[in-house]
């Protein structure tokens, strides 16, 4: 968490740089400085969060991760319901908060998943989901150092986003905050861990195969699954814009050659 600002400062600056390389990618000009720190992180992944996490799986009781996971998806419910009302979804906002209500008292402070028992599934928002629902671009890809994918606008919003986590909340001592954040990364790391092998399994450019997969997965989210069809333009042949609906047009017949004069 005391980490986190300086990697927000490093990308925001990051995205007004200037880099002298051809992306592979429209929405990733930045490609040759997010693949540095991808690689950066994927060792730190590797030599140190993933073992940790492996040695979390097998020590913790699953009912008692279970439990931490509840705990802490909690209060991201909590700020899922106020996003909802910023994005001007009341009936979505009285879900979630309906949600929060409910484990937070018969789910001892959300340690219980009650609401999911009763049929308030999670519906989960952030503040950069927010910002794309008013119409702010995503903005450049952006690979943040320790946290991962994310984009220009998403990582104005994680400033905000962060505030709202259980260490932010519960913790003011240094030490409280630092013990606590660690072990929300580790337990969400512990989450991951199947999922990691399967991508290191199927992708041949894994940070390719993980901007590509991001990008898509937050366009739906700010769409609420249903994202409008991109524009193209036409190709050099003609083809007609996939997003107009309208059929290419027939072609015209050659007009009738004339009649010699005599």
């Amino acid at each position: 968490m005391k980490l986190a600002p300086l990697s927000l400062a490093a990308a925001l600056l990051m995205g007004a740089a200037v880099v002298q390389a051809q992306p592979t990618s429209p929405q990733d000009p930045l490609e040759r400085v997010n693949r540095s720190i991808f690689n950066f992180n994927e060792g730190l992944d590797r030599n140190v969060l993933q073992p940790v996490a492996s040695g979390y799986r097998k020590v913790v009781p699953s009912m008692v991760r279970t439990g931490v996971g509840n705990f802490i998806g909690n209060f991201g419910d909590a700020w899922s319901a106020i996003n909802q009302f910023l994005q001007g979804k009341p009936q979505e906002g009285v879900h979630m908060g309906f949600r929060v209500l409910v484990n937070t008292t018969l789910g001892l402070g959300g340690l219980l998943d009650w609401g999911t028992e009763l049929g308030l599934e999670r519906q989960s928002e952030d503040f950069g989901q927010t910002l794309g629902r008013w119409g702010l671009g995503a903005g450049p890809y952006l690979v943040l150092p320790l946290l991962g994918p994310s984009s220009l606008r998403d990582a104005g919003g994680l400033v905000l986003d962060l505030q709202t986590s259980p260490s932010a909340v519960l913790f003011s001592e240094g030490s409280d905050v630092a013990a606590a954040s660690a072990l929300q990364v580790v337990h969400r790391r512990s989450e991951l861990l199947d999922a990691t092998r399967v991508v290191d399994d199927i992708a041949l450019d894994k940070y390719q195969f993980i901007r590509d997969g991001y990008l898509a997965r937050r366009r739906s989210q700010v769409y609420d699954g249903n994202p409008p069809e991109e524009r193209q333009d036409e190709d050099d042949g003609g083809t007609p814009d996939a997003t107009s609906g309208q059929p290419p047009a027939a072609p015209q017949a050659p007009a009738p050659a004339s009649a010699p004069a005599r």
